[in-house]
């Protein structure tokens, strides 16, 4: 029997004072719900999911209701499952009528033989195995309607291909995710994502890429990641941590290593979380902050980092 532990993030950005509070409340809320499946015994899988639902049902994070607009003003939505046991994977990309895509993605990742789904075709795997679509207008709120068209005046929106590098990139990056070892010794990792800010409707970053936004492997890690998507797809950043911890580094070396990596390499800017087979923890970010979260037997932990 191993000891459960679940680590969490909201996502690491250059989050304004005034938003603190609403992430600490979303980060407690997920904490709550991920740990009370752990607690009861339950999988590694069910609580990343009970986990990034929670956040992907609050609107303080750019996942599910709430997210960032594409410039036309829609919510387009990806996200990201991985079994540590099996290495069966689930993965959406461009959903648009899924209130919570971090569930569909679990629906791949135990329902069919392929790994990922994008769009329509995913939204049609989704009704066919009983999940009840919504109106895209649903997930969009008044508050991201201002910031896109604030962003679009001020001509601050992704200009990734313009041939400039993109705008902002410390500026809207609250993407969520989630890591956990349960009893049995299983790791889980998830990921989800509203992406970029103005982002060209099409655009899939890295939250829902295999390998870039998250991976899981019980002979070696599991991580999630956040932040300036195109960088740490380039590097495929996610199973580049997981390989350090299979080589020996603990899971903090290989967040720390992995966020050094990304800015030296590629200039890029983001957060990780790891975790080890044994429920050992690593955290790293090079923005202005990063939220998460900590529930292990005995020990609850929430912060705003600084860096």
């Amino acid at each position: 029997m191993r000891k459960p532990t679940l680590l969490i993030h909201g996502g690491a950005w250059a989050m304004p004072d005034a938003d603190i509070a609403a992430h600490e409340n979303g980060i407690s809320n997920a904490l709550d719900a991920g740990w009370a499946v752990l607690e009861r015994g339950g999988s590694a899988v069910d609580a990343v999911q009970a986990a990034i639902t929670v956040m992907e049902d609050d609107e303080a994070f750019d996942a599910g209701r709430g997210s960032y607009l594409t410039r036309d003003g829609r919510v387009q939505l990806d996200a990201l499952m991985m079994d540590g046991k099996s290495l069966n994977a689930g993965g959406v990309g461009c959903v648009e009528r899924i209130k919570n895509p971090i569930q569909l993605a679990r629906l791949v990742l135990d329902e069919s033989p392929h790994v990922y789904f994008v769009g329509t075709g995913a939204e049609r795997f989704a009704m066919q195995h009983g999940m009840r679509p919504c109106d895209n207008m649903d997930l969009v709120i008044p508050r991201e309607q201002k910031r896109l068209y604030d962003a679009q005046a001020a001509g601050l929106g992704d200009t990734t291909f313009t041939g400039a590098p993109m705008a902002g990139p410390l500026d809207s990056h609250d993407t969520v995710g989630a890591t956990a070892l349960d009893a049995d010794g299983n790791l889980a990792s998830g990921t989800s994502t509203g992406g970029t800010l103005d982002k060209l409707p099409g655009r899939v970053g890295d939250s829902s890429l295999i390998g870039c936004g998250c991976y899981a492997d019980n002979e070696s890690a599991a991580t999630s990641l956040t932040g300036w998507g195109e960088p740490i797809m380039k590097l495929v950043l996610g199973k580049w941590a997981v390989d350090r911890v299979a080589a020996g580094a603990t899971p903090q070396q290989a967040a720390e290593a992995a966020i050094a990596h990304l800015h030296k390499r590629l200039g890029g800017h983001g957060g990780i979380i790891v975790m080890g087979p044994d429920g050992s923890l690593g955290l790293a970010h090079n923005t202005p902050r990063m939220a998460w979260g900590i529930a292990s037997e005995g020990r609850r932990e929430i912060g705003i980092t600084r860096n």
